[in-house]
C-alpha cells in the first residue's frame, strides 16, 4: 500500500501541473496546433505518396509475372505513378511563365480567398443565432446584411473556381494532344519521317487503339487531374485553416484528441480501399476494344456483307459489350459496399467525434476558456459546429481523393504508356507477337540483327532479308540494283514478300540485315490496288498531300490538273461532281477503277523519281493501263511494279521473280 501511495500523484502535484499548465498554456497551445498541422500535411503527403506501396511491393513478383504473361501491368498510386505524373506535368506545365502555369496561381488564390470567406461565414452564423437566442433584433438584422453583402463575393468565387477547373483541364488536353499528335503523326523533317502513326499499328502489339488514347484518355486524364487540384488543394487548405480557428475557440487539447480519433479511423478506412485505379485502367482498355471492334465493323463493312457476317459480327462486338458490362457491374458492386462504410466513418463516426468537441467549452473546459452566458455558449457552440462540420467535410474531401487518385492513376497509366510506347518504337524496340518459325535458333539471331539505310539516288538491296513484323522470314537474304530509268517488275506467289520489300524500302519496316539504299522519301510515291482518298475537295484528292497554297507555289493551275485528269480520261469528274472545291466522302463516291485512275493522275502531279505501283491497273482497261505506263515514263519516272498482268511486262526491264520457298531470280 505504501507503494501505490507514492505512485499515485497527490492533491500537490495535481495543483501544481494544473497552474504549471494554465500558466504557459498559450505556447503549449502552439507547440499542439503547429504539431498537428504538421502532422496531418505530413501524413496526407506520406499517404498520397506510399499508400500502396506496401501492397506493390508484396505483390511486385507475382505482378511481373502478369506482366510477362501479357496480363496488363498492376496500377496503383506507388512511385510509378508519381514517376508517370511527373512526366506529363512537364508536357501540361513547360514552364512558371507558361499560360497554364498562370491559370493555376490564379486558382490557387480563388481557393485561399474562398476558404476565408468561409470562416467569415462560420463566425457570422455563430453571431446570427447568437442574437436570435438573446432576442436582439437590431444586431439579427445587421447580421443578415453581413449575410447578404457576403454573398456576392462567395457566389462570384464559386462561379470562377468552376470556370477556371474547366478551363484547366482544356487547357491540359490541348498541350497533351498537341505533344500526342506531333509524336504520333511525326515531328522529324520531311526527310526523315518516322512513320509513327504506321509503326505504332503494324509493328507493336502494345497499343490496339491510339484513336482512343488520343481523343477518349486524354480527354479524362486532364479533366480527373484539373478535378484533384480543385479537390485536393482546397480541402487541405481548408481542413488546416479551419482546425487552426477551432483550436483558438475550443482549445488545441481537444484537437489533439479529434485527430487521434480520426487519423485511427482514417487508417481503417484506407486499409478496406479498393484498388479503383486498377479497375479504371481495365474499363478504359475494355472501352477500347469495343470501340475498335465497331470500328471494324465500319471500315469492313462491304466484306462482311458479301461474306453475309453479320451474325459473327454481332457475337463479337456483344461479347466486347457484355465483358465491359461485368467488369463494371463488378466494380459497381465493390463500390456499394466500400461506400457504405466509407460514409459510416467520415460523416456519422467522425460526426459524433466533433460534437464531443464542440461540447468542451461547456462541460469540460480547459484552462482560459470562458463558457460565458447562454447566448454567448450557443454562439460558440454554432460557430464551432459550422467549423467542425467544414473541417470534417475537408477532411472527408481528403479522403475521398484517394479515390480520385487511384482513377487518375488509371488515365496516367493509359497516356503514359502511349508516350512510352512511342518512345520505344522511334528506338526500334517493339514487342510484337512471333510466329513460331522465329524461335528456331537461326531465325531468332536473324531477328535480333540490324541492317541500315542510306540516302542514295539508286534503290539498292545488297544482302537485305525480308522478314514481317510477326517474325516470319520470307527471304534470307535478297540483292538486286535499279537504276533511274531501270524499271522493275516483281512477280510470285501470295505472301512472298513482294509488298513487304517496298515496306522496308519506304522506311515502314526494320532492316534486319545488309543495305538499303533508298532514295529520299519525297523521291518516290506509292499507288496501291486500293488508292486512299482524303477527307476534302476534288483538287485535294490529285494534288494529296500538298495544300492548294503548295500547288500554287509550284505555279500549277486548275486548268493543269484538268489536263492530268484528261490522261487517265476523268476529265468529265469535274463537271459531274460540281467542281474543284466540292467536298464530298470521295472514298464512298468513287468506284474502285475511278479510284485507281485520281492516284495515278496524283502520280502525275507529283512527278516523283520512282514510283510504286501495287496492283495499281487491276481496276482499269489494257487500253487505259498502256497510256498510263507510256505518259509515266514520259515523265521520267522509274517504275517499281507489282503486277500479276502479262501486259505489264514489257514496260520493264528488270523482272524480279519470288519463288514463293525463300529464293528468287532476277
Amino acid at each position: 500500500m505504501a507503494v501505490l501511495s507514492t505512485l499515485r500523484p497527490s492533491k500537490e502535484r495535481v495543483a501544481e501541473f494544473t497552474t504549471f499548465y494554465a500558466k504557459h498554456r498559450t505556447v503549449i497551445q502552439r507547440v499542439l496546433t503547429a504539431g498537428f498541422i504538421g502532422h496531418f500535411l505530413g501524413t496526407t503527403l506520406y499517404g498520397l505518396a506510399s499508400a500502396r506501396s506496401a501492397n506493390s511491393s508484396r505483390n511486385s513478383k507475382r505482378s511481373s509475372r502478369k506482366r510477362k504473361d501479357g496480363q496488363p501491368e498492376r496500377v496503383a498510386v506507388d512511385s510509378v505513378f508519381y514517376q508517370r505524373l511527373s512526366k506529363l506535368l512537364r508536357i501540361i506545365v513547360p514552364g512558371v511563365r507558361s499560360r497554364e502555369a498562370r491559370m493555376l496561381v490564379l486558382f490557387s488564390a480563388l481557393l485561399v480567398f474562398r476558404t476565408a470567406i468561409s470562416l467569415y461565414v462560420a463566425v457570422l452564423d455563430g453571431k446570427i443565432v447568437a442574437s436570435i437566442v438573446r432576442m436582439q433584433m437590431m444586431p439579427f438584422l445587421w447580421n443578415i446584411i453581413h449575410w447578404l453583402i457576403v454573398a456576392v463575393p462567395a457566389t462570384w468565387t464559386n462561379s470562377w473556381l468552376s470556370y477556371i477547373q474547366n478551363k484547366l483541364a482544356i487547357a491540359f488536353r490541348t498541350r497533351l494532344t498537341e505533344a500526342a499528335l506531333q509524336a504520333y503523326l511525326g515531328e522529324d523533317s520531311l526527310e526523315n519521317k518516322q512513320k509513327i502513326y504506321y509503326k505504332l499499328s503494324n509493328l507493336d502489339d502494345r497499343i490496339k487503339n491510339p484513336d482512343q488514347m488520343i481523343t477518349v484518355d486524354i480527354q479524362r486524364f486532364s479533366t480527373a487531374l484539373a478535378a484533384l487540384y480543385s479537390n485536393l488543394a482546397k480541402p487541405i487548405l481548408d481542413v488546416v485553416l479551419y482546425n487552426y480557428q477551432l483550436s483558438l475557440n475550443v482549445g488545441a487539447e481537444g484537437l489533439l484528441i479529434l485527430s487521434l480519433s480520426v487519423q485511427a479511423s482514417a487508417s481503417l478506412l484506407r486499409a478496406v480501399t479498393p484498388p479503383f485505379g486498377k479497375y479504371t485502367a481495365e474499363e478504359a482498355a475494355l472501352t477500347g476494344s469495343l470501340r475498335h471492334s465497331h470500328s471494324r465493323l465500319v471500315e469492313a463493312s462491304e466484306e462482311i456483307a458479301f461474306y453475309g457476317g453479320e451474325e459473327t459480327e454481332k457475337l463479337l462486338v456483344e461479347r466486347e459489350y457484355f465483358a465491359l458490362v461485368k467488369h463494371i457491374n463488378r466494380v459497381l458492386r465493390i463500390r456499394v459496399w466500400h461506400g457504405i462504410v466509407e460514409e459510416g466513418i467520415i460523416k456519422w463516426l467522425w460526426g459524433a467525434f466533433g460534437l464531443c468537441i464542440c461540447a468542451i467549452p461547456v462541460f469540460a473546459p480547459f484552462p482560459g476558456i470562458v463558457a460565458g452566458d447562454q447566448g454567448a455558449r450557443t454562439e460558440g457552440f454554432v460557430t464551432n459546429r459550422r467549423l467542425l462540420l467544414s473541417s470534417s467535410d475537408a477532411f472527408g474531401r481528403v479522403m475521398y481523393s484517394y479515390k480520385e487518385l487511384a482513377e487518375l492513376a488509371g488515365y496516367t497509366a493509359r497516356v503514359s504508356q502511349f508516350f512510352d510506347t512511342i518512345e520505344d518504337v522511334k528506338q526500334g524496340k517493339y514487342e510484337k507477337a512471333l510466329v513460331s518459325s522465329a524461335q528456331a535458333e537461326e531465325n531468332a539471331q536473324l531477328l535480333k540483327s540490324r541492317g541500315k539505310m542510306v540516302l542514295s539516288d539508286e534503290i539498292i538491296f545488297d544482302q537485305v532479308p525480308i522478314i514481317t513484323p510477326n517474325g516470319d522470314v520470307l527471304v534470307r537474304s535478297l540483292s538486286f540494283h535499279v537504276k533511274p530509268g531501270q524499271h522493275l517488275l516483281i512477280v510470285g506467289p501470295n505472301g512472298c514478300g513482294k509488298s513487304s520489300l517496298f515496306r522496308i524500302l519506304g522506311g515502314l519496316w526494320p532492316v534486319y540485315g545488309g543495305v538499303v539504299h533508298t532514295p529520299p522519301a519525297t523521291d518516290f510515291i506509292l499507288i496501291p490496288q486500293r488508292p486512299y482518298l482524303s477527307l476534302g475537295t476534288l483538287r485535294d484528292q490529285v494534288i494529296y498531300p500538298h495544300s492548294q497554297k503548295e500547288m500554287e507555289a509550284r505555279n500549277i493551275s486548275d486548268t493543269d490538273l484538268l489536263k492530268i485528269l484528261a490522261v487517265v480520261q476523268m476529265e468529265h469528274i469535274v463537271d459531274r461532281e460540281g467542281g474543284w472545291d466540292v467536298t464530298r466522302e470521295w472514298a464512298s463516291t468513287l468506284s474502285g477503277g475511278d479510284k485507281q485512275r485520281i492516284a495515278w493522275a496524283r502520280l502525275y502531279y507529283h512527278a516523283p523519281k520512282y514510283a510504286i505501283l501495287d496492283e495499281s491497273t487491276s481496276g482499269v482497261s489494257p487500253e487505259l493501263e498502256h497510256v498510263m505506263m507510256e505518259h509515266a515514263t514520259g515523265l521520267g519516272i522509274t517504275l517499281l511494279t507489282v503486277s500479276h498482268r502479262p501486259s505489264l511486262w514489257k514496260y520493264h526491264s528488270l523482272i524480279l521473280q519470288y519463288d514463293g520457298h525463300g529464293g528468287y531470280v532476277l
